[in-house]
């Protein structure tokens, strides 16, 4: 299995566009490349604080890319419905109630996404008069990730609903192939 396939997450298929999947796999990257630099860069601190020759400027990389990284996964977990998703509610339903929640739902993850791109500009713009130290880099350098998570949210959301009211949003998922098989009493009773 390629590391496309694991990383595209094929759970609720129905829900998402295959055009889409290589923005999911880019931001599944993406994620892994920020999160593997944060754990770098986190250690390169300690161990320069513990010699003595602290490097300041790690904890404004550090801080940069544990920020990226949230803003970034949160996006993409929208997509795998794996973050601001009430699963167990909706997932209880079946019929009509299911899907007037599914859509109070995603009607709620977009005013989320929203926000996020209108004071995340807002506070992208002001970052420009605030600096970081001791790089003197514009504090809109941590903001801009927040409006384009925002995109990214409220597009995955709407993809989810247009082919939620398209292909309806309760459908049987197919079983996990890396799970391991589940045997019933009945099957162990019958072995010799």
């Amino acid at each position: 299995m390629a590391i496309a396939d694991r990383l595209v997450l094929q759970r609720q298929r129905h829900l998402k566009w295959r055009w889409l999947d290589w923005l999911e796999l880019a931001l599944m990257i993406l994620c892994g490349v920020l999160c593997f630099g944060f754990s770098l860069s986190v250690t390169a601190d300690i161990v320069t604080r513990t010699i003595g020759h602290p490097w300041l400027w790690l904890q404004e990389v550090t801080s940069t890319l544990f920020i990226y990284a949230i803003f970034i996964g949160t996006a993409v977990a929208t997509r795998r419905n794996d973050h601001l998703y009430l699963t167990a509610i909706s997932e209880a339903m079946h019929g009509v109630p299911r899907i007037i929640v599914e859509i109070i739902i995603r009607l709620i993850v977009l005013g989320v996404a929203f926000c996020l791109v209108w004071y995340g500009y807002q506070n992208y713009l002001r970052g420009f008069g605030s600096f970081r130290l001791p790089s003197g880099t514009p504090i809109a350098s941590l903001y801009a990730i927040i409006p384009l998570s925002g995109v990214l949210i409220g597009l995955f959301t709407i993809e989810q609903l247009v082919n939620g009211l398209r292909h309806g949003f309760d459908h049987p998922e197919p079983p996990d192939e890396d799970a391991a098989p589940v045997v019933t009493e009945a099957q162990v009773r019958a072995q010799p």
